[in-house]
């Protein structure tokens, strides 16, 4: 049974409704730096470590904001009409309307691409990130230049190949998200962020190769970045052991921002 509560539902502009909740403490204060989670590609807000940093966020004082972005999980559109530009919106949305003061961006997978699109986007609000295999510009760097001449050639045609996944149904991916994430490439640097910058990442990670980390860290125009190779880690990162190591990291992260 789980303590989280129900979520709500965000109109944006366009209509479209964006799924979410806040996790935070029943009575009493709540501390002043909140926590936006940022899940990953066909992920949703209530997967293992979404859960265990709302339960966190309520043993600790703290706000924690968690969504669906639009065509996942609770969120209203199909995931095939998606973009990463439509995603980082969505999170833009959620950090300017659903949060107030500042915030720890906590970004997995795809998450790491956008909250990094976001920290530079809205310094002002964030106090730091930290990063959990983190995925920026995977449509082109981990999707596009692997792809087969043959999947390169279904995709210019059809649109669309179903990519086989390892967590359920096949990705569906159109040639629209490879050619609109072009639009929100960062690894060729520099990123320029005036923060802490944390990172996660497991050297078995088989979507995620770790030396795409190296690059990331590369990239970073800031010296407060710390990057954790974890030997046995995979690509969620999501066992007891790792889900321990995450609540630590962003606690210190907490501490070093509030002192």
């Amino acid at each position: 049974m789980t303590d989280s509560p129900a979520p709500r539902k965000f109109t944006r502009a366009d209509g479209e409704t964006i799924a979410w909740l806040a996790d935070e403490p029943q009575g009493g204060a709540v501390k002043a730096t909140g926590v936006l989670w940022l899940g990953g590609f066909k992920s949703d807000m209530t997967g293992t470590k979404a859960e265990a940093l709302g339960a966190l966020a309520r043993r600790a004082g703290r706000r924690l904001v968690r969504f669906d972005y639009f065509g996942h999980g609770q969120s209203s559109g199909r995931f095939t009409d998606g973009t990463i530009g439509r995603w980082i919106g969505d999170a833009l949305a959620v950090l300017d309307e659903l949060t107030e003061g500042p915030q720890i961006l906590v970004g997995s997978s795809m998450g790491g691409w956008i909250t990094l699109h976001l920290a530079l986007a809205r310094p002002e609000r964030v106090s730091a990130i930290v990063l959990i295999a983190p995925a920026p510009d995977f449509t082109e760097s981990l999707m596009w230049e692997n792809f087969s001449p043959e999947i390169r050639e279904t995709l210019r045609r059809d649109g669309l190949y179903a990519e086989p996944s390892d967590y359920g149904e096949p990705y569906e991916i159109t040639l629209r998200l490879i050619e609109e994430g072009r639009n929100h490439l960062l690894l060729d640097g520099p990123i320029n962020l005036a923060m802490p910058v944390r990172i996660l990442q497991g050297m078995k990670d088989a979507d995620v190769p770790w030396r795409h980390a190296l690059r990331l860290i590369e990239a970073l125009g800031g010296d407060d970045a710390v990057l954790t190779l974890i030997r046995s880690g995979d690509h969620r990162l999501s066992t007891a052991q790792d889900i321990a190591r995450l609540e630590r990291e962003i606690e210190a992260v907490l501490a070093e921002v509030e002192a």
